[in-house]
Parts: C-alpha cells; structure tokens; sequence
C-alpha cells in the first residue's frame, strides 16, 4: 500500500488524500481520539485561572492571551497525502509548549545562517544583556538551553526559574506539590529538567540575535515556504516586549502557562511535521538544513528522550507502541505532532488525553503495518 514518493501540499483545499481506503481502517483510532478528549477546561483562561500548572498567586497570574479551545482535532498523513482527518482542523487552537519545537526551528535559522556559529558557544558571546552576567548563567550554551539542562537561574517577565523547580511531568500538574519548591542548582549540562521560564529566556536571546519578531522570521523563512495557513499567530506576554533596534518587538513565548504562546491549526503543525519528517527538505528546497535536524533530533548526554526542544523515543519508554525513531512536540492539554520516519507517518492530534497517546499510537501503527 505504500507510494514512497514524497508529496508536498500546496493550497489545504488541493491537499491530496489517500482517504478512500484507509478512513475506514482507520476510523477505530479516529474515535479513540474522539472518545478520549484532554480533560482540560475548554475555557483556557479558567483552567489557568485554577491553576492548571500548579502554581500560585502571583506566579500564576496570567499575563498574556487566551481563547477557548476546540473540541478534539487531527489530522493522519502518509507520504505527506491525507489520510484521515477528524475535528475542526482549521481552527487555530492554543497548542501550549508544541510552541518550544517551532522556538527550536528558529534557532536553526539562525544557526544555517551563521548568526549563531555553533550551538556550543555561550550564549553570552552574542547577547549582553545582563541575563547571562552571573557566575551561574555566563557559560551556558545555547545547546544547554535547547535541551532543558541549562540551570539559568534568574526572573523574566516576572517570572522566576524557581516556578518549575522539581516539575514531575510524569503525573498531573495540578498534583505536582513539590513544583516551585527551590532547589540547589547544579552545573550547567548536567542536569534536565522541564523549565518554561527558561524557555522564554532562550526565545528573548533569539529574539536579540535574530534582529526581529521570531514569528517574522518563521513566517518569512518556513511558514510561506510551506504553503501554512495566514491564521497562525505567536504572541507573547502584555509585559515581554523590548526595543530593538528601535523599534517595539515583543519576545513571544514557547509555551502557555500564563497565556499567549502559538495559536495555530492542525493542517498547519501538520505541515511542520511533514518537514520535519522530509529533514528539512520541501518541495525542492531545503529550508532547514540537515545540520540542524540532525542536532535537533540527537538526545541529550543526561535525557536520552529529549533533543533540542523536540521529544525522542529512544529509550521506548515514552511512548511503548511508537518506534524508536519517532519525534514528537508535545504541548499540555494533549496537542502532539507526532513523525514517524519508518513509515513516513505524521499525526497531528490536538486535545488527546495525553495518558491515551501511547494506546492512540498502536492503534494507528496497527493499521499502517498491516497495510504495509
């Protein structure tokens, strides 16, 4: 059943499908996701409201924006044409930290272009703004922070690293009592841990380095590229802008815990993943070198599921009925896009339980196996 040719859409609306023999097969998956919905409060403002990250008063004041979320939606490809679909796959929901893979694409534009020479350097060499003057944060490389090792300690946007001391992602955040309670810091580089204050450090370094908005860059360099949708948007917090070049640019965020982040729909992540899946290969073009995805998709020496803000499978621990070749961005609430490379699979699914995934993965492989 396989055509390994690869296929890149052009317009949504011409997008080729293969739907006439494998939305049957693999409608038992479709429903599963439907069945199983993130029981996140569709209202996003009142699940941050109740603390849906743990974290109190004033750390969890919501400073950026948010829109109610969708029901259940996704999108299954094989050899980039569609399989099956589900949901309202046009609609620009809030995909939470999928936004840290689309930060970990930017700074791989910027390493293709030599602005930032080698992801080993300090990040210190190229941006002086005193987030990187302590004894603690002057050596950390832009690799320690794409791969959650950093241990950058400070405050941005009002918002102290302390907030995801001793994170469990593991267990529901809401039950995660020991979250914020401080920690003794180790070097940087030899210990993971999932930081989103962190990750907004990261993404204003970008920001400075790259001279303009992050989602100007993406969007000029990837998004048209691809033929994305015009009604994805990135936004920041109402306190995260800063002159550049003096102009008012605002630093956006690589995830949603106090609102703002990446509001996109399913056709469009699933466009993401087929470039992902094609490394960074589109259509005749390479817009992403295989530099970068190769770093991107290699683990860290402390994590070996993790690379550079993108999910890996190689202990098999993660994600049991995946293979180990598979990568994902994984974002709260159940938002995944989810690339397997021996199959030249991508599935986008938004608001899945995430506790489900695993199962919704055999379901799928089942099918494409048994049609291989």
């Amino acid at each position: 059943m396989f055509d390994h040719s690869n296929y890149f859409p052009t317009t949504d609306q011409e997008w080729a499908s293969d739907r006439d023999f494998w939305q049957e097969q693999l409608q038992p998956a479709v429903n599963f996701a439907l069945e199983n919905e993130a029981k996140l409060d569709r209202n996003i403002q009142k699940a941050l409201e109740n603390r849906a990250f743990a974290e109190p008063p004033p750390w969890g004041d919501i400073i950026g924006i948010t829109r109610p979320r969708a029901g259940p939606h996704g999108i299954i490809l094989l050899n980039g044409k569609i399989l099956t679909k589900w949901g309202d796959i046009y609609r620009p929901d809030i995909t939470f930290s999928v936004a840290k893979s689309f930060l970990s694409i930017c700074a791989g534009l910027l390493l293709d272009d030599g602005l930032i020479p080698s992801f080993d350097d300090p990040i210190k060499k190229l941006v002086d703004d005193g987030g990187f003057d302590s004894a603690q944060n002057k050596d950390i490389t832009w690799r320690q922070m794409l791969q959650m090792t950093s241990e950058w300690h400070g405050e941005l946007w009002g918002k102290p690293d302390q907030i995801d001391h001793n994170r469990d992602l593991t267990i529901q955040p809401n039950d995660n009592t020991t979250k914020g309670e401080q920690r003794q810091l180790k070097k940087p580089g030899t210990y993971w841990e999932y930081n989103d204050v962190r990750v907004n450090r990261l993404s204003l370094a970008l920001l400075r380095v790259a001279k303009q908005p992050l989602p100007d860059l993406l969007k000029e360099r990837i998004m048209d590229p691809i033929n994305a949708s015009q009604t994805w948007e990135w936004h920041g917090y109402e306190n995260s802008w800063i002159n550049l070049r003096g102009q008012q640019m605002q630093s956006v965020s690589g995830g949603s815990h106090w609102g703002g982040g990446l509001f996109i729909n399913s056709l469009d992540q699933a466009r993401i993943g087929l470039l992902m899946l094609n490394r960074g290969h589109w259509n005749g073009k390479q817009l992403l070198s295989e530099n970068y995805i190769s770093q991107a998709l290699t683990p860290c020496s402390v994590n070996p599921d993790y690379g550079l803000f993108w999910w890996l499978n190689n202990s098999g621990k993660r994600l049991t009925n995946a293979t180990p070749n598979s990568a994902c961005a994984v974002g709260f609430g159940g938002n995944f896009i989810w690339i397997e490379p021996d199959f030249k699979l991508v599935c986008v699914t938004r608001w899945l339980e995430s506790s489900a995934y695993n199962e919704f993965c055999q379901k799928v492989l089942n099918v494409i196996r048994s049609n291989g």
